[in-house]
Parts: structure tokens; sequence; C-alpha cells
């Protein structure tokens, strides 16, 4: 079966950014949930895929009963992005750190500031519900993407090195329809130290 990892923070640890109130019902509610879900429709449609991690599924969908996989690609989404999104968070007091995926990104964009834009025009071009990327594409670059629903870049070839949720529920309780305000907010609580370590690791994956 698969479970609910442990969040790796205090419900507050992340306020006044992103308030306890949201992330008890985003974790405790939201992703919980995913897990649940996907427990009931593998232990339901194809047993023997619990054999097998979420992440390793959503990289090779094939393998995944047609009868089941859209759903798998939500749910197990849903899952693997929730966790890799906990990971990454914490409070930075707006510092920007001098390390290896910082360097590439500024060689690329040309700078911080360029590369923040981007990466906030993509969150807000989000229709309904999604998540904004930045990918490794396994060729030498960074890339900025969007994903509908609980999609995963997985799926489609590409490492995440970094994610922002702009699902609703990530941050109405606390925004409300302002959507722009918790994007803006976003890069007060970047663990630019785990952002880097995906970034090492989508490079090893790739060679």
């Amino acid at each position: 079966m698969y479970t609910l990892p442990e969040l790796p923070f205090k419900y507050d640890a992340l306020e006044p950014f992103m308030s306890q109130t949201t992330m008890k019902y985003h974790y405790d509610k939201h992703h919980r949930g995913y897990v649940n879900k996907l427990n009931e429709l593998v232990k339901n449609g194809a047993p023997k895929l619990f054999d097998r991690r979420e992440k390793d599924l959503l990289q090779n969908f094939n393998d995944i009963p047609s009868s089941i996989r859209p759903k798998f690609i939500n749910l197990g989404g849903g899952v693997v992005n929730h966790t890799f999104f906990w990971n990454m968070l914490e409070r930075n007091n707006g510092v920007n750190p001098d390390n290896e995926v910082m360097k590439n990104i500024v060689e690329q964009w040309g700078s911080f500031q360029s590369f923040k834009e981007e990466f906030n025009s993509t969150a807000m071009s989000v229709f309904g519900s999604g998540w904004a990327w930045v990918v490794y594409d396994g060729k030498g670059k960074l890339r900025i993407i969007s994903t509908p629903n609980q999609h995963s870049p997985l799926s489609i070839g590409l490492k995440p090195v970094m994610t922002l949720d702009v699902w609703e529920h990530a941050y109405y309780l606390d925004y409300q329809n302002r959507r722009a305000d918790f994007v803006d907010k976003f890069w007060q609580i970047i663990k630019w130290e785990q952002v880097n370590q995906n970034f090492k690791d989508a490079l090893k994956t790739a060679k």
C-alpha cells in the first residue's frame, strides 16, 4: 500500500507566507486524500502495481492498465507532486544562494530577476488547477513549464527541479482569489538547498 510521507516541517513553519490552517487542510485533507484514493484505485484495479513506486509508474505510465491509467496519473501525480513540493519548502529570509542551480539559472536567463518573472508568469497563466515547474530536460537545459491538474513532468521525460502548486486549495484560505500575491510570496519559502540537490540529482540521472 502507498503511504503518506511525513511532512518535513511543522504546520506553522511557513507562516506568515503559508498559514498553519492552510497546511493542515492541504496536507491532512488533500495530500492524504490522494494517497487513500490511489490505494483504493490500485487495490481494486491492478493490485500488482503495489510492487512499484508511484514515481516509477508515472515515468512508465504505459505499464499502468489502460482502464485505470487516467485516474492513476492524477492520483499518483497528486501524491508524488505534493511530496516533492513539501520537501523544497522552508522560510529563506529572501536569501538566494550562490550555488550550482543558481549559476545555471543566471547563465540561461541572464539574471535571476528574468528567471523569476518567467516563472511567475507561467504560474499565473495556469488556467484552473495545475502546477508551475522548473525542470531539467536531459539535454543540458533548465526549462519553465506548467502542467494541468496533477500531471507530473516525469510522464513526459522531464526531471523536476522546483515547483509551485497553484491549485486554489494551496492558497485560497490565505490569499482568497489573489493568486499573484501567493506566487510572489512563494520566493520567501523556497528551500534552495533542496532545489540545488534536485538539480544535481537530475544531472546524474540524465547521464
